[in-house]
């Protein structure tokens, strides 16, 4: 049984290949301003992603006190 350590499938020798590769259109300085970008991109939906779970968490706990209040009057 071989164990294999990667990502999405791709061995080491990939890897590296995309890192040089990378590292050639960017360049050393432009990485980091896109590996922030790509951060802020992450964290701005895993916010966004808490916020509608909240929202429905929180729609699903309350009773629907309008239409009680209707069929009451009926």
């Amino acid at each position: 049984m071989e164990l294999q350590y990667a990502i999405f499938g791709l061995g080491t020798s990939e890897t590296i290949l995309i890192i040089a590769a990378l590292l050639l259109l960017f360049g050393g300085k432009k990485i980091p301003e896109l590996m922030r970008g790509i951060g802020q991109g992450v964290r701005e939906f895993n916010t966004a992603k808490s916020n509608i779970k909240q929202e429905i968490e929180e729609g699903m706990k309350e009773k629907p006190v309008a239409k009680a209040t209707e069929e009451n009057k009926a």
